[in-house]
């Protein structure tokens, strides 16, 4: 099993910011406030320089592009010590939970209905981000990444679930699975997963991973159906008061 250092780079690649700077093995990314992966410090590894002053950089940096300081350390590690240490705490607010599990599975496939799409449609930007017209970030983060597909899941002319995949190395990222409620309990998410699963095997992907709030309860057991297991785990901190004060202006 690889280390969780290197996992989590491979996703990061397959959710990328619309702004990122590299601090030694960190990323420091901003996406105009769409989703926590992508508005974060990706704390991952050797920052190159002290950690009091790294974390003193992802501030500045966050604060720079109008965001709150935040950074994204792999549960139990030397870093989330360090942000002990230095007065941060975990980001218990984060609306889509702060602590995540990173799930490793089998592609998986074929699939009986769903299908990958080349380019997203209007009805898988409604399941995925809410929306038909997504703002500039969400455009940016969801259809930016090496190799990427769509998969839906259609009933008549409606678009009933949809899935993002992507593929970083041997790597299939999958993202955004959701299914609409009135065609709940039907197969539709297995099904959209073994779609995106086959896709991934044959652009080289050897294995699937996937990132699930600890509290998705129905999440983590549909996985768990499909074999998938827990890698590690991550959690969003910030700053304790006031330690990590705005300098931007």
């Amino acid at each position: 099993m690889e280390p969780a250092e290197t996992l989590e780079l491979q996703c990061a690649l397959a959710w990328p910011p619309m702004t990122g700077e590299r601090l030694g093995n960190w990323w420091l990314r901003a996406a105009g406030g769409f989703t926590g992966r992508a508005n974060s410090a990706l704390a991952v590894g050797d920052p190159g320089l002290p950690i009091a002053d790294a974390l003193g950089r992802a501030c500045d940096f966050a604060h720079s592009h109008g965001l709150d300081p935040v950074v994204h350390a792999i549960k139990d590690s030397a870093v989330e010590h360090a942000l002990t240490a230095l007065g941060w705490v975990p980001n218990v607010a984060h609306e889509a939970g702060h602590e995540v599990s990173v799930l490793v599975g089998p592609p998986g496939g074929p699939a009986e209905t769903s299908r990958m799409l080349e380019v997203p449609t209007p009805g898988w930007w409604e399941l995925c981000a809410g929306t038909s017209e997504p703002t500039e970030a969400q455009r940016h983060v969801l259809t930016t990444a090496p190799v990427l597909g769509y998969g839906v899941a259609e009933i008549g002319t409606e678009t009933a679930g949809a899935v993002r995949g992507a593929v970083v190395d041997d790597v299939l990222h999958v993202s955004r699975l959701a299914v609409h409620p009135a065609y709940r309990r039907k197969g539709l998410a297995a099904d959209l997963m073994a779609a995106v699963g086959a896709w991934g095997a044959a652009r080289g992907a050897t294995r699937c991973a996937l990132q699930v709030a600890v509290t998705n309860a129905p999440a983590l057991a549909l996985y768990e159906r499909l074999g998938f297991t827990e890698h590690h785990r991550y959690r969003y901190w910030v700053p304790g008061a006031p330690s990590c004060e705005d300098r931007s202006s």
